[in-house]
């Protein structure tokens, strides 16, 4: 099959061109003026730009909670992030504690082989690592997982000391892998949680109070120390306040290899929602949490300078209805996280080019560049250039959409609720192609399942 999508305007993280645009199979073969090709498909693009799919490299599909699942699972969150203009994502593969991480990774496989309808890649989710096992690091490394979360936060659940943290950075670094961390000081947390719950403060909005943001600060310091001395790269997710922001500049100036993703969440949402008349504001009870309003615009106008180098949606969709309710008695029962894979593409246009913080190249950087080149997928995957997947959507810059769980256009996630409800953006994701195949098409689903296992490069190498 062929497409050649005509009359746009060609954006990449570094140009910006008028230019046709054509693929056979699944691959970009021609970018000029005015083609003159046969095609099996054409798709007039005037008045559109013609941007890299997008690739959110944080989601949870199909993850295990207390005994429930994240709502959306690899066919149904795939589809989403496909009408919002994700063409790649990769999502979490979890390590049972005391088994091996190869279990994780066969299991997550399982979940999402014949379900998914765009490309995916796994992080390793790493709940303990004796030295036994640390051959494990290079397996998944020739199986294409090259990167490997670790927590901070959550003991005796994902919480890992700091000797396996140096342990696991070591060997990851010795092989060509970065670490991804979630830093949060958990056992400090753990005495502010047990604090509320005995004076009987138990509703959501002690969530985030229970979490201060120096406890964040603290954790990427130590672990940009460990990092540091471990010589391997270093990654933080979901990056919330101001105090871990300081920490990860101030990393860089020691020359740490350290890159730092945000979440539209925390871009746009604040600390007042977990405080939302009855019970309403579990459905933002998240880790780490909503901050003040306050340090929205500095993380804003880091992320438009380069301090933070992408964005990422913590996407983990539990319904309010039977899962955020679970936790109606206390808040520690309230499944953390909430959906947004649907939305990303649409916000950062909104909040950073519509709303003058940045321009449509570093639009492009953010939601798909950066991704691509952090996480070895460029330039298979990231740009538009010849040899490229075909990864491409053709986005109208000028569509205004409300995001409602009510509106067709702005939610296809299994999950109860909108996060965003309520929001207005411009710019929308019209036609959305997946190496060559057109997924989405004005609102309508064309194309389902065929989405492929990505094998990622190592650290600072090129996938063709």
């Amino acid at each position: 099959m062929s497409v050649l999508i005509k009359n746009g305007r060609v954006v990449t993280a570094t140009d910006d061109y008028y230019a046709d645009v054509f693929v056979e199979g699944e691959k970009i073969t021609l970018i000029g003026q005015d083609l003159k090709v046969a095609a099996d498909t054409v798709i007039d693009a005037t008045g559109r730009l013609v941007i890299p799919g997008g690739i959110d490299v944080h989601t949870h599909l199909d993850m295990p909670f207390g005994g429930s699942f994240t709502a959306d699972d690899f066919d149904s969150g795939t589809k989403a992030a496909a009408f919002g203009g994700t063409t790649t994502l990769i999502d979490f593969a979890i390590q049972t504690q005391g088994k091996s991480t190869l279990e994780g990774l066969d299991a997550w496989h399982a979940r999402a082989e014949g379900k998914a309808t765009i490309d995916y890649g796994f992080h390793m989710i790493v709940t303990d690592m004796p030295e036994e096992r640390l051959p494990e690091i290079d397996r998944l490394v020739e199986e294409g997982i090259t990167s490997f979360k670790m927590f901070m936060a959550y003991p005796g659940v994902l919480y890992t000391d700091d000797a396996t943290h140096f342990r696991t950075y070591r060997r990851a670094g010795e092989v060509g892998a970065r670490i991804q961390l979630h830093a949060e000081n958990g056992i400090v947390i753990d005495e502010f949680i047990k604090d509320a719950v005995a004076r009987g403060d138990v509703s959501p909005g002690w969530h985030p109070r229970t979490r201060p943001a120096r406890l964040a600060g603290e954790a990427v310091y130590r672990a940009s120390a460990i990092a540091e001395v471990a010589k391997v790269p270093l990654y933080i997710v979901h990056l919330d306040c101001v105090e871990s922001l300081v920490e990860v500049k101030r990393a860089k100036e020691r020359g740490v290899d350290i890159v730092a993703e945000t979440c539209p969440q925390y871009l746009f949402l604040d600390d007042s929602y977990n405080d939302l008349e009855g019970f309403e504001g579990a459905k933002y009870v998240m880790s780490p949490p909503l901050r003040p309003k306050a340090g929205q615009e500095v993380l804003w106008t880091a992320l438009a300078r380069g301090d933070l180098s992408l964005v990422a949606t913590d996407h983990a969709p539990f319904n309010y209805k039977g899962q955020k309710e679970l936790g109606l008695e206390v808040f520690t029962k309230i499944p953390n996280g909430a959906p947004g894979v649907e939305n990303r593409v649409s916000l950062m246009y909104q909040g950073g080019v519509v709303e003058g913080r940045f321009d449509v190249n570093r639009f492009v950087e953010v939601t798909s560049t950066a991704p691509a080149k952090v996480f070895g997928m460029f330039p298979k995957k990231g740009t538009i250039a010849i040899g490229s997947d075909a990864d491409i959507v053709v986005f109208n810059p000028e569509r205004r959409e409300t995001i409602s769980v009510d509106n067709p256009f702005t939610h296809h996630m299994n999950v109860d609720y909108s996060a965003y409800e309520g929001f207005e953006v411009q710019g929308w994701s019209e036609v959305v192609l997946s190496r060559g195949r057109v997924i989405c098409d004005n609102g309508k689903l064309v194309t389902e399942g065929g989405g492929q296992f990505i094998k990622r490069a190592q650290v600072n190498q090129l996938l063709r």
